[in-house]
């Protein structure tokens, strides 16, 4: 992955978490951490 694609991608994902807080609120925000938080165990359980 490039810079610039990852500038990109990052600049994507902020621009989304931002929309998202706009119009729901933070409470998908600390459901969504729950879940990332999820994923990197199983993660790293299968590493």
């Amino acid at each position: 992955m490039t810079n610039q694609i990852a500038i990109w991608l990052g600049l994507l994902i902020l621009g989304g978490l931002m929309l998202d807080v706009a119009l729901f609120g933070t409470d998908h925000l600390l459901f969504l951490g729950k879940k990332l938080y999820e994923f990197l165990d199983w993660l790293a359980f299968w590493r």
